[in-house]
């Protein structure tokens, strides 16, 4: 999995009744953009330092001077 400052990342619930969880990735620990990930959860306004597992999707930002 590979992030970007400004992207988005959305978790799914992993239990029945758990809800969807989206939030903007703050920090990026590796220069390669690899886990694990500061990111400020869009509910509540915490941050918290996750390693994203099969649950997680990263919705990239559109970068400026990126191909479309």
């Amino acid at each position: 999995m590979i992030a970007h400052i400004g992207d988005r990342i959305v978790l799914e619930g992993t239990h029945l009744g758990d809800a969807r969880r989206t939030g903007i990735i703050m920090a990026v620990a590796h220069a390669d953009g690899g886990p694990p990930y500061q990111v400020r959860w869009l509910d509540d306004g915490r941050t918290s330092l996750i390693f994203p597992g099969a649950e997680a999707l990263i919705e990239p930002v559109t970068r400026a001077g990126a191909p479309a």
